[in-house]
């Protein structure tokens, strides 16, 4: 009956359909994978040699539109980790990254002043992973700085930037700036206090400029001070402009490197004698695939895992202070960590420097002529507009001035003690960029906002709300309460998770009213709070609301009046065991 069947309808033996099927299968895989077979694959997954004639793996990188940025092959000696430590990979992979988690935020993010912040809150805590992803951006955003900048300095020590790679350097710097204002654009996206400051004051540094910088400051805020035109044009820069750019540079940076120079060797291979056997193996060709492929995409696997490791240890979070407040700016406003050296620069008058040299020799040839340089020079257009620029042109420029042909370090000795002094510039340019340093703040402002600053948390809002729950007190600095202030208190931290774990007495209270208690007294002995009298307020304000109360008052040492500073602090229930 089916042997009937199968003559009737002329069907093929098995053997054949399912050896046509296999073919049809195949070639579909072909074209997907740009000429490789499933039996290529298989191959490749082992590790094996190709299984054709000639090698199709090369095809691959002809035919593909994607891969045919990469080269068929490395010299060995540039794929070592010594020399290029990765790090131009992880640069791309981060911006990959931020491209990824970038697009999934952007769908709930809502760019006007008016809900950004509450978009933000909502992305926190009612979007799926929304939080994890919002930090992985973050992170994934300072990572690639970090890197970035890193990538440059291992080019730059290393003297990958000579002969035919100059153009690749300048691409790179480019690269580094698109980098740094994606991180500033991004930066204002929050929408909180401490972003919309930072980013207030840095585009403040426009309106230094002659005959443009006005109408420049007004194009980047979009109106005298941020609004909702200036919101809007740094989020079309963060996920329009900036990234089509960043693709283009790396598209360029990439096939430079990958088609036309390759990664450089190490010096010591180019311009050193060696072994014959060890130059051969220096040399030895490395196929991309599938030895350099599946290299790559381990570090892929690793960079992620770093990442959520770093996320899930809660080793890194995505800050998010107090709503934005155009009327109110918040002490210790600074700019992101990567961007204090500016901020350093921007604290340097030359006019007073030039008039501090100057000046005193006039005085020690009895001359009564003083230089007066401040109307003249102003700082903020000199270091902020003009000093930069031409730090950015001095790097671009790197490889037309350094005309020394050897990339060994010992046949560099001014260049490489000239980027070691750089760094070292970077790094006190950096410090002094702090608010910290070069800001005088009244002592008894420092102290209270060092306890408990305006955004953060601080010592004062970490206390655990049992050691402030019905405690209706004023603890004065000066007077001895012994080892501790709450002696007769004793409460369970958590006692869903850890209910054994018990805590005797008030350590946090106590411990943030001796920090309170010494720092005064050290102002009042250094003669900045004379006359010092000072205490600490707790008060039950409601039912789970505690309100802390610093007050602090002291004789003015210039002026002999009296003065007072205080702030309230509202400390909910819920919030004080959240943040404990």
């Amino acid at each position: 009956m089916i042997n009937s069947l199968i003559k009737r309808f002329n069907i093929p033996p098995r053997d054949q359909w399912r050896e046509a099927i296999g073919k049809l299968i195949d070639d579909r895989v072909r074209i997907i994978t740009a000429g490789l077979s499933i039996r290529e694959l298989r191959a490749i997954m082992r590790g094996d040699p190709p299984t054709e004639k000639p090698n199709p793996r090369y095809k691959v990188i002809t035919t593909s539109f994607v891969a045919h940025l990469r080269p068929r092959y490395y010299p060995a000696a540039a794929t070592w980790f010594t020399h290029t430590l990765r790090l131009g990979f992880f640069t791309t992979f981060f911006f990959v990254l931020e491209i990824i988690t970038g697009i999934v935020l952007m769908v709930y993010y809502i760019p006007f002043p008016d809900q950004a912040y509450g978009s933000v809150l909502a992305i926190e805590s009612n979007v799926f992973l929304g939080e994890f992803l919002r930090d992985m951006h973050r992170l994934g955003a300072e990572a690639m700085v970090v890197f970035s900048w890193l990538h440059l300095l291992r080019t730059y020590f290393t003297g990958s930037y000579k002969g035919p790679r100059s153009f690749t350097w300048l691409t790179g710097v480019i690269l580094l700036l698109i980098t740094a204002w994606l991180s500033f654009t991004g930066y204002l996206l929050p929408w909180d206090q401490l972003a919309y400051w930072a980013v207030t004051v840095g585009t403040s540094i426009t309106e230094s400029g002659p005959v443009v910088g006005p109408a420049l400051n007004l194009l980047m805020r979009g109106a005298p001070d941020i609004g909702t035109g200036g919101l809007l044009r740094f989020y079309l820069q963060h996920v329009i402009l900036m990234p089509l750019l960043a693709i283009l540079l790396i598209s360029i940076h990439y096939y430079k490197v990958s088609r036309e120079h390759s990664i450089s060797l190490p010096a010591v291979v180019e311009e050193t004698e060696m072994d014959p056997e060890k130059k051969k193996e220096a040399t030895r060709r490395i196929d991309l695939i599938p030895d350099l492929l599946s290299h790559e995409l381990f570090l892929i696997a690793l960079g992620l895992f770093i990442t959520v490791a770093i996320l899930y240890f809660r080793g890194f979070a995505s800050p998010l202070e107090t709503h934005a407040n155009p009327q109110q700016t918040p002490l210790d406003t600074k700019a992101p960590w990567y961007f204090w050296w500016l901020q350093g620069i921007l604290k340097i008058d030359p006019a007073s420097i030039i008039e501090n040299l100057v000046n005193p020799l006039f005085e020690m040839f009895g001359l009564s002529y003083r230089v007066e340089l401040s109307r003249l020079l102003d700082s903020k257009f000199i270091m902020g507009l003009m000093v930069p620029p031409a730090l950015v042109l001095l790097l671009m420029a790197i490889p037309y001035i350094d005309r020394n042909p050897s990339r060994l370090a010992r046949k560099r000795p001014f260049a490489i003690a000239w980027g070691v002094a750089w760094i070292f510039i970077v790094l006190v340019l950096s410090y002094m960029g702090t608010p910290e340093y070069g800001i005088e703040t009244p002592a008894a402002t420092r102290i209270i906002q060092d306890l408990a600053p305006e955004e953060g948390e601080g010592p004062l809002r970490l206390i655990p709300y049992p050691e402030l729950e019905n405690r209706q007190m004023e603890y004065i600095v000066g007077q001895d309460y012994g080892t501790d202030l709450c002696p007769g208190l004793s409460y369970y931290p958590d006692p869903e998770s850890h209910p054994n774990d018990i805590v005797v007495g008030c350590p946090h209270l106590t411990e943030v009213f001796q920090t309170f208690s010494r720092r005064l007294i050290d102002a009042q002995i250094d003669g900045r709070l004379p006359g010092l009298n000072a205490k600490l307020i707790v008060e039950q304000l409601q039912a789970d609301v505690v309100k802390v109360t610093p007050h602090v008052e002291w004789t003015d040492p210039s002026t002999g009046q009296a003065q007072t500073y205080y702030h309230i602090y509202f400390l909910h229930k819920d919030r004080a065991m959240d943040a404990h």
